[in-house]
């Protein structure tokens, strides 16, 4: 069994300024502050005085001449949400309900349209479209560009207010305007908010032997959710390989990605996870026991597979354990600590950068795939008037002594996956092939 390692807290300490009170920038400065040796000491205890004493007083002019009354709360607010978002895409402020709401998700039920997305050059991109949702059934896409939120332009929006904004009352209709690429024009797509439930696990054989699981988000609950799903199909028959399709999941809790990844893993490393401050360091290894016991994977991702998918991805990949078949994936490398304030809010730090077993960091450069799919349609030809001409079709042939009765086999399930799903239907020819090269 592993060993459960406690995520590390990061304490945050803060700068209490005076500036609200009217307190002036030249207060800031103690008696002796304008020696040398005062601005050494300053300067070795990391306090940049000229900066803090440049911002007390931008406090003190937007308090006294913004053409709005301004509360001390939503100024410092404002200041803290600034800070943090400067740093990265994914550090952030969370007042108390966004607390509470992120929360609710990482534990798979939350209520909304079912998006992951987050703030690019001023507009909302979608990250991936989680299944079953009401964003999804609209058909939106990975990196789709959210311009408009009803008649609200996004440009100028904060993350936090755009995500407000598409939420609401349950049953509501709201109406997004999406730029595509490929498309000249945006266009278009209402839909109705919901609760949305993640079944983040969902399985089924696609021809006898062969398995299909999906997994579309990383949840508290995944690791056992996957156990119960590889057993069922079990039952079914023999296992001789499984297709994991990762495709447009956006992540979610570390946790679950560490046990997705010891499912099909008997042992060597899953990810490790290194940060500036010496208590972020995280070894994770795969603990003895394959539940396929080493039956052939493939792995579906593309450019909708982010963070937590990653981390299976390249664990998979760097153990050599799977195929990963697809598109490059989406290069969230970053780790993000939910450090829980005294008021009741909390701060989403990034904290670390984490590495697939072979050291790579995968930072902006993603998973790049061992097999490249084209993103194309796939139709059924129409079928052809000539008659295929063989060697038993020709007058006296010999007739082969081994013939097995039956004549040729039927049409395979798994025939109508080339229309309906390429990638998947490749996904499948090749964990065949993978498994009659193993048991040749």
């Amino acid at each position: 069994m592993r060993s459960k390692t406690r995520s590390a807290l990061l304490i945050a300490g803060g700068i209490v300024f005076g500036a609200m009170a009217g307190l002036s920038p030249a207060a800031l400065a103690q008696p002796g502050t304008n020696s040398p040796e005062a601005s050494a000491e300053g300067e070795s205890q990391g306090l940049p005085l000229d900066e803090l004493r440049a911002f007390v007083e931008i406090l003190n002019r937007v308090k006294q001449g913004y053409v709005e009354d301004v509360s001390d709360k939503d100024l410092l607010e404002n200041s803290i949400r600034g800070m943090l978002g400067g740093l990265d895409p994914h550090s952030a402020y969370l007042n108390a309900e966004e607390y509470r709401e992120i929360s609710i998700s990482t534990s798979g039920r939350f209520g909304g349209l079912g998006l992951e997305v987050q703030m690019q050059n001023g507009f909302v991109r979608v990250v991936a479209p989680i299944d079953d949702t009401p964003a999804s059934k609209a058909g939106i896409k990975s990196g789709d560009v959210i311009v408009r939120i009803d008649n609200t332009a996004v440009k100028g929006m904060s993350l936090t207010d755009a995500v407000k904004a598409m939420r609401g009352d349950i049953g509501s209709e709201i109406t997004l305007t999406i730029l595509r690429e490929g498309r000249d024009e945006p266009f278009k797509v209402t839909m109705e908010r919901a609760v949305v439930r993640v079944e983040s696990v969902k399985s089924r054989m696609l021809d006898p032997g062969y398995g299909y699981v999906r997994i579309s988000q990383f949840s508290s609950n995944t690791g056992d959710a996957l156990k119960r799903a590889v057993e069922r199909l079990q039952q079914d028959s023999a296992l001789r390989g499984i297709v994991l399709d990762l495709r447009n999941n956006p992540g979610g809790v570390l946790s679950a990605a560490v046990d997705v990844s010891d499912v099909f893993l008997d042992s060597g490393g899953i990810v490790s996870i290194r940060g500036r401050a010496d208590n972020t360091d995280q070894q994770f290894n795969a603990t003895p026991g394959d539940m396929i016991d080493g039956a052939p994977m493939v792995v579906l991702v593309n450019e909708g597979s982010a963070s937590a998918s990653e981390i299976v991805a390249g664990a998979l990949q760097d153990d050599n354990r799977a195929v990963i078949m697809g598109n490059p994936t989406f290069g969230k490398g970053s780790v993000q600590t939910i450090i829980p304030l005294a008021n009741g809010a909390a701060l989403k730090l990034t904290t670390a950068r984490y590495y697939t077993p072979s050291g790579r960091s995968i930072q902006a450069e993603g998973i790049q795939p061992d097999v490249g799919i084209q993103n194309v349609n796939v139709t059924a030809a129409k079928a052809s008037q000539v008659t295929p001409f063989s060697e038993a079709d020709l007058a006296g042939a010999l007739i082969n002594e081994n013939a097995r009765p039956g004549g040729a086999g039927n049409k395979s399930e798994s025939d109508d996956l080339a229309a309906s799903d390429y990638p998947l239907y490749e996904a499948l020819n090749l964990l065949k092939g993978l498994y009659i090269l193993r048991t040749r």
